[in-house]
């Protein structure tokens, strides 16, 4: 195994990427440096334990496509064959080779896995992430939001965003519980899922109330205003930094009145909110 590893800008500078909390883009480094010559590695965790990353970090490197999981506990690079080029005299083949035969390559270089039909034919799909157990997904195109002009209130999202590969999600529609101010002057809606994940990956913070106060500071600093590309790192450095406080617990109890996560008016703004 090589001891130098390359890293594709088209990967490491999409939104998708750069919109991961920071331990979650630390830990995809540590593990594409422990790779193989074929982009798998047999201890996943115990690289997570090392470097102090959480389980949500490995979770949303899966949920997002960055990596896939096997059943057998090892997991692969999805674009290691876009970040690295070793010619076949030099590469030491992967000895999981039961994994490697159920992956498809895309003609980019990209890992999908493939999912034999009634056929026999393989098709190329993606794992689905629920307490780290794998489901095939069907891959066939890239995730696109449609915003029109009646969209305040409710959004449909055709897939979540993720990688530039990433596997493709069912058709959902969600609510926009409150939108926050952009350097453009549009504004970035947040929907009521998001809210959700957020409170999973921040249980300290009164996360809807966060939000507000975020609202709050991009309106009275218009010239500090965040872009598309970046409102998301802002939203996930803001929480983290409440959640390193110890949020709404700082004296052992709620400081806060708001509604809880999972009480029925949590995601209800106030009265004078706008969105």
């Amino acid at each position: 195994m090589a001891d130098r590893r390359m890293f594709a800008k088209t990967i490491i500078d999409s939104d998708a990427f750069l919109d991961m909390p920071v331990s979650t883009q630390v830990l995809y480094f540590h593990l594409s440096m422990r790779a193989d010559d074929e982009g798998f590695i047999n201890s996943p965790k115990k690289i997570q334990r090392m470097i102090g990353c959480s389980d949500d970090d490995m979770k949303l490197l899966i949920a997002k496509s960055f990596v896939i999981l096997f059943e057998t506990g090892i997991i692969v690079i999805k674009h290691w064959k876009i970040h690295n080029y070793i010619r076949k005299d030099r590469i030491n083949e992967t000895i999981y080779k039961e994994e490697r035969s159920s992956l498809f390559e895309k003609s980019n270089g990209a890992y999908t896995l493939k999912n034999p039909d009634e056929n026999g034919i393989a098709a190329p799909c993606q794992p689905s992430v629920n307490h780290m157990s794998v489901t095939c997904q069907p891959s066939d195109s890239i995730g696109k939001v449609r915003l029109g002009k009646d969209s305040i209130g409710k959004v449909r999202l055709d897939i979540l965003p993720g990688a530039e590969t990433s596997a493709a999600e069912p058709e959902t529609e969600q609510v926009i519980v409150i939108a926050l101010p952009l350097l453009d002057k549009t504004e970035y809606p947040i929907t009521e899922n998001q809210i959700k994940g957020w409170c999973e990956l921040y249980p300290a913070v009164d996360v809807m109330q966060e939000i507000r106060k975020m609202r709050g500071w991009l309106e009275a600093n218009p010239k500090r205003g965040k872009t598309k590309a970046g409102i998301l790192r802002f939203i996930t450095g803001w929480l983290a930094k409440e959640q390193d406080k110890g949020g709404r617990y700082r004296n052992g109890k709620p400081e806060s009145n708001q509604p809880q996560y999972g009480d029925p008016d949590y995601y209800k703004c106030d009265p004078g909110d706008s969105l």
